[in-house]
C-alpha cells in the first residue's frame, strides 16, 4: 500500500517509476564521464593556482578589460563622429591619465596632512573613547583570568620570553604601496590602450577558429551580452559611486570635517568594494570625526550620515537600476567577494561581482552549464 502511494506521488510529480527492479538510489557512473569530471576539476584548480601566483601580472589585465567595457560607450560615440579607433583610444588614455594625475596632485596634500596627524592624534582618539574604557578594562581582566586558568607554566615557573619583532615604518609601507600602485596603473593603461585600438579583433579571430556555425553564433551572442550587461553595470555603478562621493564630500564639508574633495574621493573608491568598502568607510569616518570634533555624538552623526547615503544608494537606487539587467544570488556574491579578496586582495574584491556576472552569462548560453547559471542568478 505504501509502495503504491509512493508510485502515485512520483507519477504526479512527473518522474518515471523504475520497472526493471533496479533500486532508485543506485546510479551507474560512466567511467569516461567520471574521468572527464576529475580532469575538469584539476584544470580549474590549476587555473586558480596560476591566477593566485601571477596576480601582479594578471590583475592589471583584468582592470584593463573592465575599463575597456566602461569606456565602450564613449568609444562608440567617437566612432560615430568618424574619429579613428587609434586616435579615440589615445584620447581616452590621455583623459584617464590626466584625471589620475590631477586627482592625485589634488589629494596628495590633504592626505599627507591627515597621515601626519596620526602619531599626535592617537592619544586624542583614546581620550574620546574614554567612555568605553571601563567595559574594555573588564573584558581585559576577564581574558587575563582566563589565560591564567589555561596557561601552562614553564619549568622554571616563569612566563615564556616575549619576542618583539620590529616591523617596517609607516613611511616605508606608504612608499612601497605607492610604487606598486603606480606600476600597476601604468601597466593597466598600456594594456587598455591596445585593447581599445584592437576593437573586436579577438572576437573575430575566435569566430574564425570555431569550426561550426552554431558555435560561432554562440560566441558572438555571449560576447555581445557580456559587453552589454557588464558595461551597463560598470557605467551604472560608477555613476552612482560618483553621486555618493559628491553627497559624502558635501556632508563632510557641512559637518566641518574639511577636505570635502578628499572624503568624497574616499567614499567614491570604497563604494566599488561591496560590503567591505562601506563597512570600512563607517569606521574611517567615525575615526575622522573623533579627530575633528569634541564629542562622540557628532562623530557618530557623520558616520551615520555616510551609512544612510550608502543604504539609499545600495539598497534602493542601484538595485532598481540594475534589476532589469541581471540579478545575482546574494549568498554567492558574498562568497565571490571573500574568495577573490583572498586571491587578489582589494583589487579582487572590486572585480568579484563582474566576474560572477560574466560567469552567469557564459553559463546561460552553454546548455550543460545552464543549471550553474540558474543557480548563480538571483
Amino acid at each position: 500500500m505504501a509502495d503504491e502511494t509512493l508510485a502515485s506521488e512520483l507519477l504526479e510529480a512527473g518522474e518515471a517509476v523504475p520497472t526493471d527492479g533496479t533500486p532508485d538510489d543506485v546510479t551507474v557512473v560512466d567511467p569516461v564521464k567520471y574521468q572527464s569530471i576529475v580532469l575538469t576539476a584539476i584544470l580549474i584548480l590549476l587555473v586558480f593556482y596560476t591566477l593566485y601566483f601571477t596576480r601582479e601580472v594578471v590583475t592589471p589585465i583584468f582592470f584593463a578589460v573592465l575599463l575597456k567595457l566602461l569606456l565602450r560607450p564613449a568609444m562608440r560615440f567617437l566612432g560615430k563622429v568618424h574619429i579613428p579607433e587609434p586616435v579615440a583610444g589615445f584620447l581616452m588614455i590621455l583623459v584617464l591619465f590626466a584625471s589620475f594625475v590631477g586627482l592625485f596632485s589634488s589629494l596628495a596634500g590633504p592626505a599627507t596632512e591627515w597621515f601626519g596627524k596620526l602619531p599626535q592624534t592617537l592619544p586624542r582618539i583614546e581620550q574620546r573613547l574614554s567612555v568605553l574604557k571601563e567595559p574594555l578594562a573588564r573584558f581585559h581582566d576577564a581574558t587575563k583570568e582566563l589565560s591564567k586558568v589555561t596557561d601552562t607554566a614553564t619549568p622554571e615557573g616563569g612566563s615564556p620570553p616575549v619576542v618583539v619583532q620590529q616591523g617596517p615604518a609607516i613611511g616605508g609601507i606608504l612608499l612601497t604601496s605607492t610604487q606598486a600602485l603606480l606600476t600597476g596603473l601604468l601597466e593597466t593603461l598600456i594594456v587598455l590602450f591596445f585593447l581599445l585600438i584592437a576593437g573586436d579583433v579577438f572576437l573575430r579571430k575566435m569566430v574564425e577558429v570555431l569550426p561550426r556555425l552554431r558555435d560561432k553564433k554562440r560566441a558572438v551572442a555571449i560576447s555581445q551580452e557580456v559587453e552589454k550587461n557588464i558595461s551597463a553595470y560598470l557605467v551604472t555603478i560608477s555613476g552612482m559611486n560618483l553621486l555618493v562621493g559628491i553627497a559624502v564630500g558635501t556632508a563632510a564639508y557641512l559637518f566641518g570635517l574639511g577636505d570635502g574633495l578628499l572624503w568624497g574621493v574616499v567614499a567614491f573608491l570604497l563604494n566599488y568594494v561591496p560590503i567591505l568598502g562601506p563597512m570600512s568607510g563607517i569606521v574611517l569616518f567615525f575615526l575622522a570625526g573623533l579627530l575633528a570634533f569634541d564629542n562622540l555624538l557628532t562623530a557618530g552623526l557623520l558616520a551615520g550620515t555616510y551609512l544612510g547615503i550608502h543604504l539609499i544608494e545600495g539598497e534602493v537606487v542601484t538595485p532598481m537600476l540594475l534589476a532589469r539587467r541581471f540579478t545575482l544570488n546574494p549568498v554567492l556574491v558574498i562568497i565571490s567577494l571573500i574568495f577573490w579578496y583572498w586571491m587578489w586582495g582589494v583589487p579582487g574584491a572590486i572585480i568579484s561581482v563582474p566576474i560572477l556576472a560574466t560567469t552567469k552569462i557564459i553559463c546561460d548560453h552553454i546548455r550543460p552549464l545552464a543549471p550553474v547559471g540558474h543557480f548563480i542568478g538571483g
